[in-house]
């Protein structure tokens, strides 16, 4: 009785455990992600006073409002006022935003503007106040 041996090797490959592995991941990095914050720190004091070229200032006040050149600006209109800022800079390259907080002031209101000026292409400064 002769019985054939099978040697031909599949060369197929079954996806859908491995897509059962990647929706499980998924699942999990999106559940412990919730988990994940940021404690609120505070603007480190600066201990030399440096001088560095400034086209727009953006003071941020205790009220929870920004002043932006002067002019009170809400915090919803934030983002056009400062794109309208920078573009009447004349050299948009050299577009600096200086951001004036006190010390004490939560690091995460920085942040907003910090983002704000890496989307609109211009350097953010932080200012702070030198020690006595």
């Amino acid at each position: 009785m002769g019985l054939k041996k099978s040697s031909k090797v599949s060369a197929e490959f079954s996806m859908s455990s491995l897509t059962d592995i990647i929706f499980l991941l998924l699942i999990f990095f999106m559940l412990t992600s919730n988990f994940v914050q940021i404690p609120a720190q505070n603007l480190p004091i600066s201990n030399v006073k440096t001088v560095a070229s400034t086209s727009i200032v953006v003071l941020l006040l205790p009220d929870g409002n920004y002043e932006l050149n002067g002019m009170n600006i809400r915090a919803n209109v934030l983002d056009r006022a400062i794109a309208n800022a920078v573009a009447e800079v004349e050299n948009r390259e050299d577009a600096t935003i200086t951001i004036v907080a006190e010390q004490g002031m939560p690091f995460d209101r920085v942040t907003t503007i910090m983002n704000i000026a890496a989307r609109q292409r211009a350097r953010a400064i932080i200012a702070t106040r030198p020690p006595e």
